[in-house]
C-alpha cells in the first residue's frame, strides 16, 4: 500500500507481545503505539485505519476476538469526542497496560485530557493497583 499523504509518522514505540485482553481471542498479540501528524479529520482518520486494517486481512467476524490487525485511535491532540462510530479517547485506554506501555515509551507527558494525567500516570497508577513490578 502506498504511503498516505495526509499522514507523518513522528514516532514508533517497540512491540511488546501480550495475552488477549476480553476473553475471546486464543492467539497473543504484538501491540505498540505510533505519533502521527495528519490532516485527516478523527472519522477520516478511522476510515483510513479500517483500510488498513481491511488490507491486512481483517475480518469483523467477532468482538474482541483474534484479528491481524487492530488499528486504534487512542488521543487526537486534546480532543473529547463520544459518537456512535468513534469515542476519543480510547473508551478503556487508562485500564489497559498493553495500550499504556508502549504509549508511554514514545509520549509519556502526553495528557488524557478527559483524567487530566499524563500518560506516565496513568501506567504507573495502573501498574500499582495491578501489582506490577519492575516497570517500564
Amino acid at each position: 500500500m502506498e504511503q498516505e499523504e495526509r499522514i507523518r509518522v513522528l514516532q514508533v514505540s517497540s512491540l511488546i507481545k501480550t495475552t488477549p485482553y476480553g476473553g475471546v481471542a486464543k492467539e497473543e498479540f504484538l501491540n505498540g503505539a505510533m505519533e502521527i501528524e495528519t490532516l485527516f479529520t478523527p472519522e477520516e482518520l478511522l476510515d483510513y485505519l479500517h483500510i488498513l486494517e481491511a488490507a491486512a486481512g481483517r475480518e469483523r467476524k467477532e468482538h474482541w476476538g483474534d484479528r491481524t490487525l487492530d488499528l486504534d485511535i487512542l488521543l487526537y491532540e486534546e480532543l473529547v469526542q463520544w459518537t456512535e462510530r468513534l469515542t476519543i479517547p480510547h473508551m478503556d485506554m487508562a485500564n489497559r497496560t498493553f495500550v499504556l506501555k508502549p504509549l508511554a515509551e514514545i509520549a509519556p507527558y502526553a495528557m488524557h485530557p478527559v483524567y487530566r494525567q499524563t500518560v506516565g500516570m496513568l501506567l504507573d497508577e495502573l501498574e500499582k493497583r495491578e501489582g506490577i513490578q519492575g516497570k517500564r
